[in-house]
């Protein structure tokens, strides 16, 4: 049976005490729990200080006594989390919120690590506990606290902010004026169906916007807040500004319209000031400085002015409805109108298309009546809850307003002919046929407007609903309300949007106008910018050139919104969620279809014009390319594409022709080695897969911190300076681990490197011998896993890290310099000795950073008077394969086949652009009596491989002894390596070979005698043939493990390079990556 459930903490609190709270309804009867004590808590707190901690939004009362509230689940405190001590928080809103939420503040939940790791000091400094969330603490932007004046900024709601709005903007001029010659054009059936097309187009678009709009929180910009954070952007920068300018403009439009119908009145009394033209000039531009005072005053003397507005538009609306049921007069009659007659409706319910119109002409001049639901999404700014209004208001206007035009169109074709003279003299006996006419039926004789020009009746007069209505002036007052709402709509939303623009920084020079004013922000600069873009097409005045242009911007605006929902809902990202579930991709699709050929049936000249400036901003933004994330449907369709291509590559094996070199490149840190990287660069940019990889060492937690932070830093640094590569790291007790690791996890699927990338060690001669054996068991580790490899030499050595410390030693000294300077410079302008405020040192380091960013941006560049303090031979030399190669040789000794990664290296850096002046010198070995059919030889096979090259050398001495002087500059350099056990007795040298393991026995020696001297004799050989060479390419020799000791094969592989250019030693896996099939 039900019952309230009651509990009590520690004792203190009554029995039976209930929850004072909430209340929690038990179908069955749970079973009693003492409560935890607070003595020992889930993370092993011994001793909880107690707090009051009261809930401000909750309206919680502080307890006197100290001790939390047994029904407080809710709570932040740690003290209240499911009534336990642990430092785990429940769901909050405040944890979900942006940086700069405007709605409360961010606050940090505790980290993993602050869950994971071993709990050192007081729970309470962990963020989100109760000291972080009563003091506002734990937020990223620390000690921002919400707007105190929060609840003074204005805010609409759906009603005002939205319906309002879209109404005026929708009820346009077209519905006073235009509307009864459409209906006499495509008569009231063809008529209908134009409003029903153009409402279909709306209600698509609307349905879309509703789905973005309730996908998270809406800010201010409107369409373009909601294409930028869909599309990203490319296409919201590029809607942004044509959708801002084509507002300005309408601006112009619906002033000069408002302006016309003035001047007419001031015609008809004859009371011009100048002549039309110069006076539609001066009621306009006179109308302009009135609306900009209005919306400058804030936006509650907008809305007021609109709600104005919207109370004359209807009482105007009404009066033509009461109109057409007055009995009409025998001017009325004379003029067309006979009240609600069958006989007019059936004549006018088909087409009469005249003066070369038709139903798409006719269609294109009624669709821009259509065009303002976007009304109230332009200043999602100012509204209350943007993700309810927006689709509320917008979908209740098109419905509204759809109905007032289908109803004004039949009500219209059916009291008013197509044709009337005006003249009440025309009229006919009984007795005379009448030939079907409607106005002959009902007496009138009308078919002099088939030979004359008549000035009376849907075809020939715009004034037929204030003919019609109850009180002509009435008609003129809504035609003004219709005109000057529209145009303070687009008064009002141009500034907004352009100011969200300008906000984000898309456009670098445009920041200036994005600078808000007063408590709502209000984009004053914007409202001078739109007021004078207004006055200047009002002066040019040549408005019916430019508006099927900007009725085109507006259609691509709504043409992106839909797209941006399909696109969305297409790329199925789980961060695709809206409220609004009464959409569908593919009938935003249609939208988008539908918009796009809209455009080009209104005007096709302005359809490609639209199109064109899109695709220029478009292309302008990318190739900016702002530091901006918002999450798009762009980056999720990426990334579904590329999951997609790499599943479906998976299904599809290998072949020799489309083998490309992918790699794992040993950089450590990406600065580090740039010359590596440079290198590797030159023959993957844009070809083939390039990892930058990095292994940390040591202690287990540091390595992990250190390794997660710097995951995104390296890339984005890659990103950067444009180093089309990846960074991956893993951590490991040592480099080989760590390498193992990455030989045998990098890549997915297809996208799997097979080459590892890695520099001479330089240092192995003073290195620790445990980590020679690291370095050269890396090695045969590549070959146990069928990895080519790949070693670069550069005398002057790799590793500029040491460099960059010193570099960014001196940075940070001269920018403390420089801040100190500004200090005092600005101490000795306020006359006042120390430093005054923190002010100071905040501006003078703001300034140190600004004057040194285009420094710190240059990468490896040392300032010259500090060049003594580094090798700067090593900083030129890591910057080498940055430059271009010019005239010069790629010495190539393909001297062992390995498949072909000898020669597709070198091929692949000819064909680049900063390596395409060096030509390919092959050197091969041979045997001297045999060298002609060698070469010959080779030649054929490198011409079936379609590999050019600028000569083919034979050397037949690679297998002869070396000079005595180089073997013995080869001795001296293994001297200190070997163990000579020879010369000793047997246990001693038993005893020696097992406290050095890793030196270099004489029977070892002796049994690889001969592959050593054939090392040192290719160094004699490379030193004669290819000193002048800009790189050289050598086969890579392969030492037997545990045959041949780490320090033979480093002496190997040093006699073998040393004193040469940069040479690359590669060695390919032994199987083919070339192919003369087709």
């Amino acid at each position: 049976m039900d019952r309230e459930f009651s509990s009590s903490f520690g004792g203190e609190a009554a029995a039976g005490a209930s929850c004072s709270r909430f209340h929690v309804r038990l179908v069955d009867e749970p079973p009693e729990y003492e409560p935890p004590p607070l003595a020992a808590g889930e993370d092993g707190v011994s001793h909880i200080q107690r707090f009051e901690f009261g809930f401000q939004n909750r309206g919680d009362s502080l307890r006197a006594d100290g001790l939390y509230h047994p029904c407080d689940t809710l709570s932040s405190s740690y003290l209240k989390t499911f009534g336990h001590n642990t430092a785990d928080r429940v769901p909050r809103i405040d944890f979900y919120r942006n940086t700069g939420s405007l709605s409360g503040v961010k606050i940090n939940r505790p980290s993993l690590a602050d869950l994971h790791e071993e709990l050192k000091g007081d729970i309470l400094s962990i963020p989100g506990t109760v000291d972080g969330v009563a003091n506002g603490d734990g937020a990223v932007d620390a000690g921002r606290k919400p707007s105190a004046n929060k609840d003074e900024l204005v805010r609409f709601g759906w009603i005002k902010g939205v319906l309002v709005r879209c109404m005026l903007n929708i009820w346009g001029v077209m519905l006073f004026i235009r509307l009864s010659w459409i209906v006499g054009q495509a008569g009231i059936g063809l008529g209908v169906v134009i409003i029903c097309l153009s409402s279909v187009v709306t209600v698509l678009t609307g349905i879309s916007m509703s789905a973005i709009c309730t996908n998270g929180v809406v800010r201010g910009g409107g369409a373009y807040y909601l294409i930028s954070r869909s599309l990203g952007p490319e296409f919201g920068g590029s809607i942004g500004l044509i959708f801002s300018f084509a507002n300005a403009v309408a601006v112009a439009m619906y002033v000069v319209g408002f302006a016309e119908t003035v001047v007419d009145i001031l015609k008809e009394n004859n009371v011009l000031m100048v002549d039309p033209i110069s006076d539609i000039r001066i009621v306009g531009c006179i109308t302009v400085v009135v609306l900009l005072g209005i919306t400058v005053a804030g936006m509650e003397w907008e809305t007021k002015a609109q709600v104005v507005l919207l109370i004359i538009l209807l009482i105007g609306i009404a009066n033509f409805f009461v109109g057409t049921v007055i009995p009409s007069t025998i001017e009325k009659r004379s003029k067309g109108f006979f009240n609600y007659q069958a006989q007019v409706f059936v004549e006018n319910f088909g087409p009469s298309f005249r003066d070369g119109e038709s139903f798409f002409s006719v269609f294109a001049i009624f669709f821009p009546a259509a065009t303002g639901i976007l009304a109230g999404a332009n200043i999602s700014g100012d509204l209350k809850d943007p993700q309810a209004a927006i689709p509320k208001g917008t979908m209740l206007a098109i419905f509204i307003t759809a109905l007032t035009y289908i109803a004004v169109a039949i009500c219209i074709g059916a009291t008013v002919v197509r044709d009337a003279t005006g003249s009440v003299n025309d009229t006919i006996s009984a007795l005379i046929s009448c030939n079907g006419s409607a106005a002959c039926t009902l007496g009138y004789d009308f078919s002099g407007c088939n030979t004359q020009m008549c000035s009376f009746g849907l075809m020939n007069n715009f004034q037929v609903m204030s003919m019609v209505s109850g009180f002509g002036p009435l008609i003129t007052a809504g035609i003004f309300s219709a005109t000057l709402s529209s145009a303070l709509a687009s008064l009002v939303s141009a500034p907004k949007i352009f100011q969200a623009l300008c906000k984000d920084n898309i456009y670098k020079g445009l920041y200036f106008f994005g600078k808000g004013y007063g408590k709502n922000s209000e984009p004053i600069r914007s409202y001078i910018l739109t007021f004078f873009i207004a006055v200047a097409f009002i002066l040019i005045a040549e408005l019916n050139t430019i508006a099927p242009v900007i009725s085109n911007f507006f259609l691509a605006s709504y043409a992106l919104i839909n797209f941006s929902c399909f696109h969305a809902s297409y790329s199925k990202s789980p961060g695709w969620r809206p409220a609004f579930k009464f959409y569908n991709m593919w009938v935003s699709l249609l939208g988008t279809v539908l918009c796009c050929a809209v455009m080009f049936v209104i005007n096709w000249w302005a359809a490609v014009i639209t199109v064109a400036v899109v695709l220029s901003l478009n292309i302008y933004v990318i190739y900016n390319k702002p530091e901006v994330n918002w999450g798009s449907s762009a980056q999720a369709m990426s990334y579904v594409t590329a999951l997609q291509d790499a599943l479906s590559l998976t299904g599809v094996n290998d072949h020799i022709k489309n083998f490309r070199p992918q790699c794992i490149v040993l950089t450590g840190s990406p600065k580090s080695r740039p010359a590596l990287l440079d290198l590797t660069l030159s023959f993957t940019k844009n070809f083939s897969l390039c990892i930058c990889s990095q292994v940390f060492m040591g202690p287990r937690k540091q390595t992990v911190n250190d390794m997660n932070l710097s995951m995104d830093n390296y890339q984005q640094w890659l990103s950067r300076n444009k180093k089309k590569a990846f960074y991956a790291a893993v951590a490991g007790d040592n480099l080989r681990d760590g390498v193992k690791c990455l030989l045998q996890a990098s890549g997915l699927g297809r996208m799997k490197p097979n080459t590892l990338v890695i520099g001479y060690k330089r240092d192995w001669r003073t290195a620790n011998p445990q980590d020679v054996e690291n370095y050269v068991g890396i090695l045969h580790d590549a070959f146990d896993f069928e990895y080519g490899l790949i070693i670069l030499r550069i005398s002057q050595g790799l590793d500029i890290s040491r460099i960059l410390q010193i570099q960014e030693e001196l940075q940070r000294k001269e920018e403390e310099k420089i801040a100190l300077e500004a200090v005092k410079k600005d101490e000795q302008e306020h006359g006042k000795p120390g430093i005054r405020s923190l002010k100071f040192l905040n501006k003078a380091v703001k300034y140190s950073s600004n004057t040194l960013a285009v420094n710190a941006q240059k990468d490896f560049k040392i300032s010259a008077g500090h060049a003594s303090d580094f090798n700067q031979r090593l900083l030129e030399a890591s910057t080498r394969f940055q430059m271009n190669q010019g005239k010069g040789t790629i010495d190539v000794w393909w001297l062992f086949d390995d498949g072909g990664l000898t020669i597709l290296i070198p091929y692949l850096l000819t064909i680049r652009k900063k390596w395409c002046g060096c030509k390919l010198r092959i050197f091969i070995g041979g045997k001297l009596d045999s060298i002609n059919e060698e070469k010959r030889a080779m030649a054929a096979l490198l011409g079936k491989f379609r590999i050019q090259c600028a000569d083919i050398k034979v050397v037949g001495d690679v297998n002869m002894k070396p000079s005595k002087e180089s073997w013995k500059r080869f001795e001296e350099l293994i001297e200190p390596y070997q163990l000579h056990e020879g010369s000793k007795d047997p246990a001693t040298a038993e005893i020696l070979l097992k406290q050095h393991p890793w030196k270099i026995t004489d029977a070892e020696l002796e049994r690889f005698k001969d592959k050593t001297y054939r090392q040192v004799k290719l160094n004699e050989l490379l030193q004669e043939n290819s000193r002048s060479a800009n790189i050289i390419v050598v086969s890579l020799p392969i030492a037997r493990k545990e045959a041949v000791s780490s320090y033979l094969y480093m002496a190997w592989l040093e006699i073998l390079s040393r004193n040469l250019p940069p040479v690359i030693m590669i060695r390919g896996n032994q199987k083919n990556v070339l192919t003369f099939y087709s």
